[in-house]
């Protein structure tokens, strides 16, 4: 079957967001951050679906859709990348403005579902201050990297090159733009080996850590190449 790379559309919003939940179900990140005994689905679901509305115009966010022999389509893989932002360049207004709209959505979702669906608030924030020290440490390009915030392959649809597509979406522009691209990966094996077979190299490992619970994340770097 025939398999295509195309932008997330309101449309797709319903399927992308089962591919997620599905594929990040196990994830140790996942599991990390998210108290299971109070971990709401729906919940879940509403707080993707607005980040999927805010990335329709403000990220680089695809489907890989598969067409079956009666030209049905059915999401099989979803990605999402932040594009560069040069750090000599202040956040614009539309930017700015597009992230309030996805605060005051999230926040909402919070009242109607009274509270964060499990979330465990302490951990994301520990992550978040890990990720800002990584970053610090790792970023030295002055034009930005396409930051890799989501790549996910249905279950049943893994191993048929799938996510390397999602990629190629993204880096093929990175490599004719020469900019780098960034991600973090929550699992080492086998995640790291294949993420290295697509031009990414390892350089640092972060721990976050809550008491005796600890969630590692491996950040990598792929430099833009004109090879193919």
């Amino acid at each position: 079957m025939a398999v295509e790379v195309v932008p997330l559309t309101e449309a797709d919003i319903p399927d992308a967001i089962e591919v997620i939940q599905q594929a990040f179900a196990e994830d140790p990140y996942f599991q990390w951050v998210f108290d299971p005994s109070n971990f709401n689905k729906q919940r879940n679901y509403d707080s993707l679906a607005a980040r999927c509305l805010w990335g329709i115009n403000n990220a680089l966010f695809h489907v890989a859709k598969e067409t079956s022999a009666n030209g049905a389509d059915r999401v099989v893989g979803v990605s999402c990348w932040l594009p560069p932002h040069a750090a000599s360049e202040p956040e614009s207004w539309y930017s700015w403005c597009q992230g309030w709209v996805l605060s005051w959505r999230q926040m909402l979702n919070n009242v109607w579902h009274l509270g964060r669906g499990g979330l465990r608030t302490n951990r994301y924030w520990i992550w978040k201050e890990r990720q800002q020290e990584a970053q610090s440490a790792i970023w030295d390009d002055p034009r930005g990297y396409y930051f890799c915030n989501t790549v996910a392959v249905s279950p049943q649809a893994q191993g048929g090159g799938i996510g390397r597509k999602l990629f190629e979406a993204v880096t093929d522009m990175a490599d004719r733009e020469g900019v780098k691209c960034y991600l973090e990966s929550s699992r080492n094996v086998p995640n790291v080996q294949i993420y290295e077979k697509m031009g990414f190299r390892m350089k640092k490992e972060m721990e976050c850590r809550d008491g005796e619970d600890v969630c590692m994340l491996y950040c990598m770097v792929r430099e833009p190449t004109s090879e193919k």
